[in-house]
C-alpha cells in the first residue's frame, strides 16, 4: 500500500491510500475555499459526568446533494470535489465540518460553577472506501477491505499520538434512515479528547470482572458465545461474528478477533486478510434479510489510547434500526429517556435469520 499526503486548498490534510506502488498523486486542489471553522465547544454535563460538543458550524454542512454534486466523487474537469484526483482507491481527509478539530480559538472557562467549558480539541476525518459513487461497502472486493483496514490502522496510530487525544473511533453510517447526509460510500474517524461514555461503561464492567476473576471480560464472553454456538452467525480461523445474548438492536452482530488485541493496529497480517471475506459475507446477509439495502451503523470499539488498554478487546459492532421490511426501531421513551432498550426480536431469532439469509 502506498501512502501519499497532500494539503487541500484550505489547509486540511488529505491522504491517498493506493493499492499500486506506482500511483502518482500530484493533482493540486484548485478550489477557492474559506478557512476551516474553529474547534467546537465542549460543555460538561455535571448530572451525567459527560461532555457534550456544541458545533454550530455543522448546521450548514452539505445535506443529501444530487449525485452530480457529490463532494466525495473524484474531481473530473471543472467539477472540483474534496478529492483532487480523477480516481482513487481509499482516501482519508479532515472533515470540512468537524465536530472536533485542532483549530482552537476559545480558552477554557465555565457557564456555571457546575458546567465547565473547553475547546473541542481533537480531529474528525472522512474515509472514502471507493471512487464509485454507486457502490457500497458490501460490493467491495476483499483486497479493498484490507486497504480500508490498513488505512484505519494508520489513522488510529497517527491520531492517537496527537496531544490531548484519548480515544479513536472508526465507524460507518449507511442509509438515510440512520441519518447519512452523503450517499457516497464512506466512513468517519473521530479522535476524542476524552474516553467516551460507552467505552467508560465497558471498561468499568471489564475492570470489575478482572478484579473478580483475573480474566478479560470480552474474551470470556466471546469464548462463551463460541462454546454455545446458538448466536454465532459465521466465523473463520481468526474472527467470530455473533449476536450478543443481550442485543439492544433488532439485528446486531459483534465481529471479534479470537486473539485478544486492543485495537486495529495490533491486528496481524493474517487477521487483517481474514476480516474482509467474513465481514463482506455478513453485510450481504444484512442486505438479504429483507431483500433491500439495510441501513446500519458499523462501529469499531478500540481500547483508549492512554489508559486501561489491558481491559479492552477490539471488536466491531454492526447493527441496524430496521426490525422488519416496513418497520424501523425508534429510540422512544424508554430508550431515549431512560437508556433502557426494548428489543422486538430475540437475539436467537436474529442469529437464525442471519444464518439463513
Amino acid at each position: 500500500m502506498k501512502r501519499t499526503a497532500i494539503d487541500l486548498a484550505d489547509g486540511r490534510e488529505l491522504i491517498y491510500f493506493d493499492e499500486r506502488d506506482d500511483a502518482v498523486r500530484d493533482q493540486p486542489d484548485r478550489r477557492d475555499l474559506p478557512p476551516p471553522p474553529p474547534a467546537s465547544q465542549l460543555r460538561y454535563d455535571p448530572l451525567t459526568d459527560e461532555w457534550v460538543a456544541v458545533a454550530v458550524h455543522r448546521q450548514t454542512r452539505t445535506f443529501l446533494p444530487p449525485a452530480s454534486e457529490c463532494p466525495l466523487d473524484p474531481s473530473v474537469g471543472d467539477r472540483l470535489t474534496e478529492i483532487p484526483a480523477p480516481d482513487y482507491d481509499v482516501v482519508v481527509f479532515e472533515n470540512r465540518f468537524p465536530s472536533l478539530s485542532g483549530r482552537v480559538a476559545d480558552e477554557p472557562g465555565e457557564i456555571t460553577p457546575f458546567t465547565a467549558v473547553r475547546p473541542g480539541l481533537g480531529r474528525c476525518e472522512v474515509v472514502c472506501f471507493t471512487s464509485d459513487h454507486n457502490a457500497s461497502f458490501a460490493s467491495l472486493p476483499p483486497r479493498r477491505v484490507r486497504t480500508v483496514l490498513d488505512a484505519l490502522a494508520d489513522r488510529t496510530e497517527v491520531l492517537g499520538e496527537l496531544p490531548g487525544v484519548e480515544q479513536v473511533f472508526c465507524f460507518e453510517n449507511r442509509g438515510v434512515e440512520i441519518g447519512v447526509t452523503l450517499h457516497h460510500p464512506h466512513g468517519q474517524i473521530y479522535a476524542y479528547p476524552f474516553v467516551t461514555p460507552r467505552t467508560r461503561a465497558l471498561l468499568s464492567a471489564a475492570r470489575r470482572h478482572a478484579e473478580r476473576t483475573g480474566g478479560n471480560l470480552y474474551a470470556d464472553v466471546l469464548a462463551a458465545e463460541r462454546a454455545s454456538g446458538e448466536r454465532v452467525v459465521t466465523e473463520n480461523e481468526h474472527w467470530t461474528a455473533f449476536v450478543p445474548a443481550a442485543a439492544r438492536w433488532p439485528f446486531e452482530v459483534h465481529v471479534a478477533p479470537r486473539r485478544l488485541v486492543p485495537d486495529i493496529p495490533a491486528l496481524s497480517d493474517g487477521e487483517r486478510d481474514a476480516f474482509g471475506p467474513l465481514y463482506l459475507d455478513l453485510l450481504r446477509r444484512f442486505d438479504g434479510l429483507f431483500d433491500m439495502p439495510m441501513p446500519y451503523i458499523s462501529a469499531w470499539h478500540q481500547a483508549p489510547v492512554r489508559v486501561d488498554r489491558e481491559l479492552g478487546h477490539l471488536h466491531l459492532q454492526l447493527f441496524s434500526i430496521r426490525r422488519a421490511k416496513d418497520k424501523l426501531k425508534y429510540l422512544a421513551g424508554s430508550e431515549s429517556g431512560m437508556g433502557v432498550f426494548i428489543n422486538d426480536i430475540s437475539p436467537e431469532r436474529a442469529a437464525e435469520l442471519l444464518r439463513a439469509a
